[in-house]
């Protein structure tokens, strides 16, 4: 298997220089790594002005060199406080899928109480299922998932255990999560709606959940601060 941080930093790069606006790519791998600009420019030994003017196109475009410069500094300071970023690409990738389908996929070391869960992500439960734990998450992009993946590869959204919450992003009423799961047996704990309020779910979702004993809730945490519970979530 290839080094996880080398194809991470392989990626960034590509994504950066094929861009139509790579100051603004730039800038979205910074905010990914949770980076300040400031942080940045330190690590780079540069003046944040500097980081500053490539991400709004003050500057011309960056060359490879600079881009190169970019992405192993935010690597290196990931790294240093403990590599969730690498950590989190590694997982999905080894799953088989691309980032832009699957955000995050997460075994736990033990069981934790769906309640705690929800608590972390600001999540508003609807249903209650037939199981009070959890063992893993995956965040999947609803639309993209629905769009792409086979019956097949929606079966290895599951990880290592079906005893995991799916949370489904930017749902507007939450029909085709819920129906395309039903194509896939076994299902899992808990199905968690983002960006849908409880009040416009839709009609048949409580029904659709309590026959498969699946925990139903629904959350408009931002995906950003989501994902960033996510990664503190223990």
């Amino acid at each position: 298997m290839r080094d996880p941080r080398a194809e991470l930093a392989e990626r960034i790069a590509g994504e950066v220089t094929l861009s139509d606006d790579p100051g603004a790519t730039l800038r979205k791998w910074r905010e990914e790594f949770d980076v300040a600009q400031t942080t940045l420019s330190d690590e780079l030994g540069v003046s944040a002005s500097v980081i500053s003017d490539y991400e709004s196109g003050r500057r011309e475009n960056p060359g490879i060199r600079v881009v190169s410069r970019v992405v192993r500094g935010l690597l290196n300071i990931d790294e240093r406080r403990g590599g969730d970023r690498v950590r989190q690409h590694a997982r999905v990738v080894s799953a088989g899928f691309d980032q832009d389908v699957v955000y995050d996929l997460r075994e736990y070391s033990a069981t934790v109480p769906i309640s705690r869960f929800y608590a972390a992500i600001d999540a508003a439960s609807i249903v209650q299922g037939s199981a009070e734990t959890i063992a893993g998450h995956t965040v999947i992009n609803s639309v993209e998932a629905i769009r792409r993946l086979s019956s097949e590869e929606f079966y290895r959204l599951y990880g290592q255990s079906t005893n995991r919450a799916l949370v489904f992003t930017d749902v507007t009423r939450g029909e085709s999560p819920l129906v395309a799961l039903r194509v896939v047996t076994p299902t899992p704990s808990a199905v968690v709606l983002h960006g849908l309020d409880p009040d416009d779910l839709w009609e048949h979702a409580p029904a659709l959940a309590r026959a498969d004993g699946v925990s139903l809730a629904t959350t408009t945490e931002p995906i950003d601060s989501l994902l960033d519970s996510l990664r503190e979530f223990r």
